[in-house]
């Protein structure tokens, strides 16, 4: 039989570079990790007690400090295959490659999914610490929309967070338009180019004080929660439905559409591992006369705690109040 070569090790570099070049997200995305097996990494968690007041009768305070090993497993298992019949190669001059079929793939599925899959995550991370809030998507106007972001960036423990400068603030496309509309920011609004090649994000940026503020124009990527398996595959927010007469606890909670949603570059990442892209030639698969393209995916988003207290302190997001219906 053939040789079959795994093309995620032939390709993985050119791989990574579209994620990193069209996601949002991509100060996030890290492979800076140790595995330990083919989904499980390891990180090590430190803290110590402080100082305590000095007895000069002699003596010395004892401290304690406890290093914890902690394995993270990503759980986002995803694949795909697609066929291409071996007519379709010859009749389009075999513009249908795998290069082709994996550069589409990776830019119109691979790219959102990332983003999605990093806002929603952070987002019920956010809720579970009490770190959220939620907000009619009206409200935000452009005589308040400053004093609420500033307000937000002010939450918690995310003022020590925007002193080390590794803070990111994503707002929808309403909310920046109010920002450049507010008589109270000064900065300059620049549109920036996300992406190469066309398929590239095109998105409004700036920042307060020292923070960038980034605009996500693709809504369908902003939410706090998302069905992964929808029928014609791909991702969709969790959509809302009620309770059935029979009272049988079957409501399902809408998702939200995050309004805001801030995240630290340092506590905050992304792993992605591509676990294998295979391409089967006619002849070397039982699929049918055609060129077999596969693709398996393992990806996770992680926060981890701070070093001082074990707690999750460098997040923040703000939802609508609305819960999506599908309409």
């Amino acid at each position: 039989m053939p040789k079959t070569n795994n093309y995620a090790q032939v390709w993985e570099p050119e791989l990574l570079e579209i994620l990193m070049q069209g996601t949002l997200t991509s100060p996030f995305v890290t492979s800076n990790v140790r595995w330990l097996d083919a989904k499980t990494f390891h990180f090590t968690q430190m803290s110590t007690s402080g100082y305590k007041n000095h007895n000069r009768n002699g003596g010395w305070n004892s401290g304690v400090y406890t290093q914890t090993d902690v394995p993270f497993t990503l759980t986002h298992d995803r694949d795909i295959e697609f066929l291409v019949d071996k007519a379709d190669v010859d009749e389009t001059n075999a513009t249908a490659s795998i290069q082709n079929i994996s550069r589409v793939f990776e830019q119109t599925q691979v790219v959102p999914e990332t983003d999605a899959l990093f806002f929603s995550k952070i987002a019920q991370e956010a809720k579970t610490a009490g770190l959220s809030s939620s907000t009619a998507a009206s409200s935000y106007t452009k005589a308040n929309v400053f004093g609420k972001l500033k307000e937000i960036l002010a939450k918690g423990k995310l003022r020590r967070y925007k002193a080390n400068g590794t803070l990111i603030m994503y707002v929808t496309s309403a909310i920046m338009d109010a920002l450049e509309q507010s008589t109270e920011f000064t900065r300059k609004i620049e549109v920036t180019q996300i992406a190469e090649g066309g398929l590239g994000i095109e998105t409004r940026v700036t920042d307060i004080d020292g923070v960038p503020i980034m605009e996500v124009i693709d809504d369908e990527r902003f939410y706090d929660a998302f069905n992964w398996e929808p029928e014609g595959g791909g991702f969709a927010p969790v959509e809302k439905q009620a309770e059935s007469s029979s009272g049988a606890g079957d409501a399902v909670t809408g998702a939200h559409k995050i309004n805001v949603l801030v995240a630290c570059g340092q506590t905050c990442k992304t792993v992605p591992k591509i676990s294998s892209i295979y391409y089967f030639a006619p002849g070397a698969h039982t699929k049918g006369d055609g060129y077999l393209y596969q693709n398996r995916s393992l990806s996770d988003v992680f926060v981890f705690p701070n070093g001082r207290d074990g707690k999750i302190d460098s997040i923040y997001v703000d939802v609508d109040t609305t819960e999506y219906t599908g309409t």
